[in-house]
């Protein structure tokens, strides 16, 4: 046994008591780090993704629209917010979970592009994959969801 002793490198931030942590704090971070200063790339288009089970089967109860390679449900929230949220999903019959994670890609990218101009505001979105979306072009996943989002606002 050493008489030295166990003395850390990093020092605690000043202000804080250097005995107990904080309850909130992240040990690994250092405490002068300011977290996340950007926001998410889709918040910035005002897109939200869904990702709460509830959230889903609550757009089930909306309009719905096929079109294509997808199925677009659309349920308007009523809760005063003007963000869009979306969602997205392909079931697992479509294929393995390589070509369901290209396909939700592929979604992403289309509902980046077409949701902040031709969306519905204060609503959710929800992207269903279909079998024939899978060797779709991307062009043409693009026109399904114009003509999807066209549909549901009339």
């Amino acid at each position: 046994m050493s008489d030295e002793a166990h003395l850390p490198a990093e020092q605690p931030c000043q202000g804080s008591s250097s005995r107990f942590p904080g309850s909130h704090g992240d040990r690994r971070r250092p405490c002068s780090h300011p977290g996340a200063s950007r926001p998410r790339p889709q918040e910035a288009f005002g897109l939200i993704i869904l990702n709460k089970r509830s959230d889903f089967l609550a757009a089930n109860n909306g309009k719905r629209a096929a079109s294509g390679g997808l199925v677009l449900l659309v349920r308007d929230r009523a809760d005063g917010s003007p963000h869009m949220r979306v969602g997205f999903t392909v079931t697992k019959k479509i294929g393995n979970a390589v070509i369901r994670n290209r396909m939700k890609r592929r979604f992403r990218e289309i509902a980046r592009a077409a949701l902040p101009d031709h969306g519905i505001a204060g609503a959710d979105h929800v992207i269903i994959g279909r079998a024939s979306g899978i060797e779709r072009d991307f062009a043409a996943l693009q026109k399904d969801l114009d003509r999807a989002l066209r549909m549901v606002a009339s």
